[in-house]
């Protein structure tokens, strides 16, 4: 049986299922036990009532020459449902070695400026962002680029900001990234400029002084910083402090510290050494190379005394004395001043 009405999406035709008989019409027994039987039923009419009634005609068992497509199969006892399809059937799976591989290949950064050095160096290492209300307009263009790139980004509130970043000085965006892999002291040397300082750090880790090293090293024209662990170049204090300086560093791997300086030097480079405990040549008297690695060590012990040893070139930079010894940042940004000073300028 068809029947039909009229509403304000248009005409819509109601089909009913047929009975085993294959006419358009119910026997008049059937109709009045269905009518009975929902007469004793002292449910509301509504969602159950319906899925029941439905129930009962999409489990009537299927009779030869019914083209209905419900129809009802055994299955044996014991067996498991096999799907007939590669859909999802409940949670999807996700590889936990692929989601580790994924993190350890991604970091989060964060900082306008650090932010915007990104985007205009490296937009196609952004997977994700996240941005207050009040940056948004400073940021147009990337987030023009975002939405061409169908790169994801969010704008949230300061709070939510906090938790994607992991940090409250934020400064309003937070970029998650693809990491830079460090390279080989070979594949460095292979294009270098005849005027080139590499700075090597020895056991240096505070987040923030690598930062400040950057944004010297970014100032003066270095652009290779050998480091144990160059992923520590990368780390979302480092950039933020290093205020877009990070974009312009290429990190160097140290597989064995002075091994690796002896790479250097045999590619021509001096290898320049600093203490401001062992005695040595003071700055304002040294006349420093075209071509050199400026080794510093870490504030409390400085450098080891194999690699001090190991110099061409032995400073320290000269002052009143009154402290032991100056911020390792900011002996780089001293020392690579004086370079660029003599070679550059």
């Amino acid at each position: 049986m068809n029947d039909s009405y009229s509403g304000k999406s248009g005409k819509v035709k109601v089909m009913y299922v047929r009975n085993e008989d294959n006419n358009d019409s119910r026997k008049g027994g059937d109709r009045r036990k269905n009518s009975d039987n929902r007469k004793n039923d002292k449910r509301p009419f509504g969602k159950g009532r319906e899925q029941d009634d439905r129930r009962r005609d999409y489990d009537r068992p299927a009779r030869s020459g019914d083209s209905s497509p419900w129809k009802t199969i055994s299955r044996p006892e014991g067996e498991s449902l096999k799907l007939e399809h590669s859909g999802i059937s409940g949670k999807s799976h996700i590889d936990p070695e692929q989601l580790r591989r994924q993190r350890l290949e991604e970091t989060r950064i964060y900082g306008e400026n650090a932010c915007q050095a990104m985007y205009q160096n490296r937009p196609d290492a952004i997977v994700r962002a996240w941005f207050v209300q009040s940056v948004t307009p400073r940021f147009r263009n990337a987030l023009k680029w975002m939405a061409a790139n169908r790169k994801a980004y969010h704008v949230v509130d300061d709070e939510e900001l906090s938790k994607a970043s992991g940090t409250e000085h934020h400064g309003g965006v937070c970029f998650l990234i693809k990491k830079r892999n460090g390279l080989d002291a070979e594949t460095y040397l292979q294009q270098t400029p005849a005027k080139d300082c590499v700075l090597a750090l020895e056991n240096v880790g505070n987040p923030h002084n690598l930062g400040a090293i950057m944004r010297s090293c970014a100032h003066f024209g270095v652009q290779g910083v050998i480091l144990q662990d160059t992923s520590m170049l990368e780390s979302g204090a480092a950039v933020r402090t290093a205020e877009g300086g990070a974009e312009h560093i290429k990190g160097i791997d140290a597989d064995g510290f002075t091994a690796t300086l002896s790479k250097f030097r045999n590619e021509g480079y001096t290898i320049v050494t600093t203490s401001s405990h062992k005695g040595s040549t003071t700055l304002a008297q040294a006349t420093l190379p075209e071509k050199m690695v400026l080794v510093l060590g870490q504030e409390s012990d400085g450098l080891s005394d194999s690699t001090w040893e190991d110099g061409d070139i032995r400073l320290s930079i000269g002052g009143t004395g009154r402290v032991e010894s100056l911020n390792v940042s900011v002996a780089t940004g001293i020392m690579l001043a004086e370079w660029w000073r003599q070679n550059k300028v």
